[in-house]
């Protein structure tokens, strides 16, 4: 079993007085998770699915003394696709405030209407977790770094989702199953996401221009809908976890570049799935891109999984001078290059090093990327 890095960050956590959140895309292993961390737990657990009826009957709408008798003696409650149950972050809180000494653990699949429902009722009574695909640092762990560098071309085009990385030989099946059908699932359920015809296009859009600043007003004109309507759904797909946005960095220049961004997915074989494209590196055009949206990627997980306190920028002029990662933490900066081959050669802006004086600079390339995403 491939160990996750969240699994011992949780267990740290349990039994503090607060509900356990355990939140990311469909598919990323959250269930495994769990169960794998409950059966090291030598305590009474009580698992509950959000997926049956008759729990989303018991569990929506409830009294402190009917969540009383259903928990029973058990020490631990698992709830299991936790935002399908009504008013789950009410009864959330009624378990936290009323039922002293257990600990309660919620996952969902959806941050969509997850996190809608718990972050009000639940203010100050949880500790939240994101679930990510498997990620390079958990597969270095799992059979060392020579084999995983090894398959780094391989997850460049297939990606990290557990069943891909599990089930050698399956990838382009699963990949189109994981991309057409269980993804986008919450996203489609919604009633204010009528058209899914125009939320294939915009992924596709937005597949091509990854490592590309994004105009919400061009990527609307490229897919007919308004630019309103392009933030909307970029918005629910952030929130489903299927990409990320990053923003232009600016402190001190008047032609830094404020307001654009650049869109990411958290998953290289989700990416490639939705332009259908899988050809080996050597065949492709996109191989910067690949590359930058996998160490962009894989360096969020390593800082959220650290819960280290970081922020990611791109920085860019309008004279189109630009870097392709700016990390700010602890009021420092670190400025990287990201080039596939090891032998290009990168210079750094001299509007930029004057500007940021006191800023580090580093080249990412195939040699020397692991201590960038690994530690």
């Amino acid at each position: 079993m491939i160990q996750r890095i969240l699994t011992e960050q949780i267990r740290r956590h349990l039994f503090k007085g607060k509900a356990i959140i355990l939140m990311g895309a469909r598919q990323v292993g959250k269930t495994t998770l769990l169960q794998a961390l409950m059966n090291q737990m030598n305590e009474p657990v009580l698992w509950l699915n959000g997926d049956e009826p008759d729990v989303r009957e018991m569990l929506s709408n409830v009294t402190s003394t009917q969540l009383k008798a259903l928990i029973g003696t058990n020490r631990i409650v698992v709830i299991d696709e936790a935002q399908r149950i009504v008013n789950i972050g009410v009864t959330l809180k009624l378990m936290v405030d009323q039922i002293p000494g257990i600990q309660v653990i919620a996952s969902g699949s959806s941050a969509l209407n997850l996190a809608g429902e718990i972050n009000e009722p639940l203010t100050g009574r949880k500790y939240e977790f994101r679930l990510f695909p498997l990620s390079f640092a958990e597969m270095t762990q799992h059979h060392g770094l020579l084999e995983e560098k090894r398959l780094l071309e391989h997850r460049l085009i297939y990606g990290y989702y557990p069943d891909i990385v599990t089930n050698p030989g399956e990838e382009k099946s699963l990949l189109k199953l994981l991309a057409e059908s269980y993804l986008y699932k919450d996203l489609l359920a919604l009633e204010q996401l009528k058209k899914p015809a125009l939320l294939d296009k915009l992924l596709q859009a937005l597949a091509l221009q990854v490592g590309n600043e994004v105009s919400y007003l061009e990527l609307g004109q490229l897919i007919g809908a308004d630019k309103e309507t392009v933030e909307r759904y970029i918005d629910l797909l952030e929130k489903a976890f299927v990409l990320f946005r990053l923003n232009a960095f600016s402190r001190n220049l008047r032609n830094e570049i404020k307001k654009k961004k650049k869109i990411y997915f958290w998953d290289n074989g989700v990416r490639n799935a939705i332009l259908r494209n899988f050809s080996p590196l050597a065949l492709r055009a996109d191989t910067g891109a690949l590359w930058e949206n996998f160490l962009i990627s894989e360096r969020l997980k390593w800082l959220h999984y650290r819960d280290m306190d970081a922020r990611g920028y791109f920085w860019r002029t309008l004279q189109q001078q630009e870097i392709d990662y700016i990390e700010e933490r602890d009021g420092n900066l670190w400025a990287f290059e990201f080039k596939w081959n090891p032998k290009a050669r990168v210079k750094f802006p001299k509007t930029f090093l004057k500007a940021y004086p006191q800023s580090q600079q580093q080249v990412i390339h195939r040699e020397n990327f692991d201590s960038f995403i690994s530690g």
